[in-house]
């Protein structure tokens, strides 16, 4: 549970967007039943030709709309319900009010009054849940196995019918919601967001602090209404079926699920309301310009370009803005990032739409720059402004829209929807926003160029209507964000409208031209594999292939893992690896940004082995990609700035590392304590700073002069043409090594004289990670201690977060260390310190085994099962089939059935197995992760260095 930032899911700025032949998308699915008692109107959305799924949206008598889809395929059913009501509602006495009724109503209902029946229920049935509060939506969504949908459906329905709002409840959950502001009072986005809206338009109520804290969310005096009576007064003025929008995706038939929604969510009660409007303009024209920096807390230098702009989702169906935003933001020969990367003085750029409310929005360019960059910002400024000059002469052209219109065309086409619950909180928010016909389709429409209404928005991008914010670590701020704290002041005095033109452009800029990596071929082959197959087995070079035709799109996965035996020996090979895998990314970007355009990506990636090339995209065009990737990397010159600017890239993020959540930094330290190899930040930072660039050119030699080649084709491509391919690379980079040259990853064993671990890091909260390490590695050891962490996830949670309080991050489960089994048991705290959590936790664990002294089989069925079905879920994309594929194959598991092996053995765990298992594991030597403000980190790998492997089987 969450609040989050605008802009809100729905809005994708910068996306590749377009017009699209109507009548290939005209495809709507499912035969029209008798509409069910309850339901005033049904009808089917736009859908792309490829879809096979059945859709329907209704709307229930009491104004509710809820789009169902039946997808047969499905092995998880998924629902979420947008509630178009956020924290831009909340009371001027009561900031936070939204995000805590959203805590509130998980927390019991009249037919289900247990604080932890919803969860519990959907924990037992292998279903995730979750809600988030944003400015104008509230969002709560689920996921579970169908066969348990409906009962799942008759605990969530109730949120919105007979919420309990539990006074018992009001205190703890009051202190959950501080904790989760005071986990994120560090975060820079939040900071960033603070202090803008200092400088927007106080009146606009999406300026609001969102979160709440113990403060805002405080008993009120004496005769005033309680805080349980404001919330009650919040949910009865707000909450209603009007403003309310459901999607549904399962595998039951669209009559059955017609029933399951009817029969449920027609009790939520008709206040006769509507969308809250905003009216208030985000920005006030008087206060413009303005150019102000602030403080990060991360060693990252942004500059971001903000101009106030009427809201374009308005104009859905053309997208005036995003041909501006795709030129400008465009990374290719001759585009502003270009010009500023060739000057090194930044090395990201992105261009889009933001902090949209319906009528107003913000139109957003944000450069990361470099050390140089960030004392040229008036140059920049410049810069940008002679690049939008450019657009206004010549950008604006109807084959650009086209162009656009022909990738978007074919992205909807053969749209792959991702996992059902991904499904169903993308389509609920689209239907809030959307008319009901083009929920599916709205994100890709444009019915044609509209000239004048993209100069409208083009002329919005002006000196005088900027607001211009910087941040650095080393800004020193006159002023303080009042909830984030957030140091900023204004950059260089309050009015410099002439700043930019003070300033000396950069020069070289160029409009791109025609995209040539645009898919002409794009028939789909009906070939199928059930498993990949190995087409090559020689001794330096392996290919599988698998042909996938089933999720309709003529698109290929394509992985090389180039492996060397000294890809991660030390902490200097390691950042050498990255570095190369870096550079080759960064050389290519001016030359490769059109292919990602048009659907064909690339990226290399380090790894302890050596590194990986990965590939995805259509099928036609994408043999280009792969020969200009081989040649930079075999031929293509190590130029001494294309280094600096990476190595910074790099060690800005190692430095950064000790700022991340601390509940990942505490899983990080786990990592380095039980794998190898495996190189903390801090000791690939240290051997950078030693590195040059002719190291970095001896290192792209030694590795391409002894390496072994392992290659996977995943998709929609024959077996003989994934031959072809693959020799051809294979005869470029000429493999030697065989595989027992390559040295394998080894989790380790913890033992009893591994002291307590502190992780290296500069958070201000408390971290408890407890980790309960399997005997060994075998299948039943991962089975047991996987059904173990399903069985213990929710009564942790339910313990230790909504009675004890302790934090907002707590979690226990499941997670295991590459195939190594383990329970990790996790709490982040403001307030509580690591001494108090462990003994909090000691004491569950014992109640825990008391617990499972009187398990019986028959109660431990759903989650063995739960397990199964999660270990066995259906891939719901082409990149996620191969991407799993592709790690079951360099753990060894080269018949790709382990993971069905593993669910089969969990379905036959029993009781007095995790019995058994429970006793081992309280007896056996446990890890501990932990930290409290003031600690000092630890060498991780000199405590850990006396370590045995685990072995694959129990000793």
């Amino acid at each position: 549970m969450s609040t989050v930032l605008p802009p809100a899911p729905a809005r994708l700025p910068g996306r590749l967007l377009g017009p699209l032949a109507l009548a290939a998308t005209l495809l709507v699915n499912g035969a029209m039943a008798a509409p069910q008692e309850g339901v005033a109107e049904a009808i089917t959305p736009i859908v792309s030709p490829h879809d096979t799924r059945d859709y329907r949206v209704l709307t229930l008598e009491n104004g509710l709309t809820a789009l169902l889809v039946s997808d047969p395929e499905a092995d998880k059913a998924a629902a979420s319900m947008n509630v178009s009501v956020g924290s831009a509602q909340d009371p001027e006495d009561l900031d936070g009010l939204a995000h805590f009724l959203e805590h509130m109503l998980f927390l019991g209902t009249e037919p289900f009054p247990e604080a932890d029946a919803y969860q519990g229920y959907i924990t037992r049935h292998g279903g995730s849940h979750n809600a988030f509060t944003a400015p104008q939506d509230t969002n709560y969504f689920f996921d579970i196995d169908p066969a348990a949908l409906e009962g799942a459906l008759d605990r969530f329905s109730q949120f919105f019918v007979s919420p309990l709002f539990n006074a018992d409840r009001l205190e703890s959950e009051r202190n959950i919601v501080h904790s989760e502001y005071m986990a994120r009072i560090r975060d820079d986005g939040r900071r960033e967001n603070d202090v803008l809206n200092e400088l927007l338009n106080p009146d606009n109520p999406t300026t609001g602090f969102s979160v709440g804290s113990r403060e805002t969310l405080a008993d009120p005096a004496d005769g005033e209404p309680s805080l349980r009576e404001r919330v009650i007064d919040f949910y009865e003025r707000h909450y209603d079926a009007n403003v309310m929008h459901l999607a549904l995706i399962a595998p039951q038939p669209l009559d059955e699920l017609e029933s399951l929604v009817a029969e449920r969510f027609a009790a939520i009660p008709d206040r006769g309301l509507s969308s809250p409007e905003i009216t208030a303009p985000l920005a006030l024209t008087d206060t413009l310009p303005q150019r102000v920096a602030m403080q990060s807390v991360r060693d990252s230098r942004q500059l971001r370009f903000l101009f106030p702009i009427p809201d374009p989702i308005a104009e859905y169906r053309h997208k005036p803005a995003d041909l501006i935003a795709h030129l400008l933001g465009h990374e290719g020969d001759g585009s502003l990032l270009a010009a500023l990367r060739a000057a090194g003085w930044a090395d990201g750029l992105s261009a889009g739409v933001s902090r949209g409310d319906g009528r107003h929005a913000l139109f957003s360019i944000g450069i990361s720059l470099t050390p140089a960059g960030a004392e040229r910002r008036d140059a920049i400024e410049a810069t940008l402004f002679d690049a939008i000059e450019q657009i206004r002469e010549g950008g604006l052209e109807a084959w650009r829209h086209d162009e656009k219109a022909r990738l978007a065309e074919q992205e909807f086409r053969f749209q792959q929807h991702g996992s059902p619950l991904q499904g169903a909180m993308r389509l609920a928010m689209n239907l809030s926003r959307f008319p009901v016909e083009d929920v599916q389709y709205a994100a890709y429409r444009m019915d044609g160029f509209e000239r004048e209404r993209a100069e409208a928005y083009l002329d919005a991008l002006n000196p005088d209507n900027l607001i211009r914010l910087y941040s650095a670590p080393d800004v020193e701020g006159e002023r303080t964000s009042p909830w984030f704290h957030a140091p900023w002041a204004h950059d260089g005095g309050e009015d410099r409208r002439d700043a930019g033109g003070e300033a000396t452009a950069l020069t070289g800029l160029a409009l791109p031209g025609p995209n040539p990596y645009i898919a002409e071929d794009i028939t789909l082959l009906e070939a199928q594999d059930e498993r990949p197959r190995r087409l090559v087995e020689e001794p330096a070079f392996d290919l599988w292939h698998m042909a996938d035709a089933t999720f309709n799109t003529p698109k290929v996965e394509w992985r090389f893992s180039l492996q060397h035996p000294g890809a991660a020996h030390s902490a200097r090979d390691a950042a050498l690896a990255r570095l190369l895998a870096g550079w080759l990314d960064d050389s290519l970007n001016e030359a490769l940004y059109p292919a990602r355009l048009a659907g064909q990506h690339f990226e290399a990636y380090a790894h302890a082995r050596g590194i990986t090339l990965s590939f995805a995209g259509w099928r036609d065009r994408q043999e280009r990609v792969m020969t200009r990737v081989l040649e930079q990397l075999q031929h293509g010159e190590v130029e001494p700035a294309d280094f600096e600017r990476v190595r910074y890239r790099l060690q800005r993020e190692w430095r950064n590392a000790p700022q991340a959540a601390l509940h990942r930094q505490a899983g990080r330290t786990l990592a380095e304590a039980l794998v190898r190899p495996q190189w903390p930040s801090t000791a690939l930072l240290e051997a950078s700073r030693e590195l040059d660039v002719e190291d970095l050119r001896e290192a792209r030699d030694a590795l391409l002069a002894e390496l072994r080649l392992e290659a996977m084709a995943v998709g929609n491509l024959t077996a003989e043409r994934a031959e072809a391919l693959g020799r051809q690379v294979a005869e470029a980079l000429a493999p030697r090594l065989a595989a027992d040259a390559i040295p394998e990853l080894t989790p380790l064993r913890a033992d009893a004289d591994l002291p307590r671990l502190t992780p290296h890091t500069s958070r201000e909260e408390s971290v408890l990670l407890r980790y309960l390490q399997g005997p060994d590695r075998s299948l039943a050891s991962q089975a047991q201690l996987a059904v173990l962490g399903q069985l213990i996830d929710t009564p942790f949670y339910q313990r230790l977060r909504t009675e004890e309080q302790l934090g907002y991050v707590v979690n226990a489960g499941y997670s295991p260390m590459l195939d190594a089994p383990g329970l990790a048991l996790l709490v982040q705290s403001p307030d509580t310190r690591s001494e108090a959590i462990d003994e909090r936790i000691d004491a569950f664990l014992d109640d825990f085994a008391t617990r499972l002294e009187t398990l019986e089989d028959e109660a431990l069925a759903p989650y063995r099962q739960a397990v199964h079905d999660q270990l066995t879920r259906r891939d719901t994309s082409l990149s996620g089939r191969a991407g799993r594929l592709w790690q079951a194959m360099s753990f060894g598991d080269t018949d790709f059935d382990r993971r069905e092996r593993l669910a089969e053995r969990a379905l036959a765990v029993s009781a007095e197995e995790l019995r058994q298992a429970w006793h081992q594991l309280r007896e056996a030597a446990a890890v501990q992760v932990a930290f409290d403000p003031g600690d000092e980190p630890d060498d991780i790998l000199a405590l850990t260095r006396h370590l045995d492997p685990l072995p694959e089987f129990e000793e």
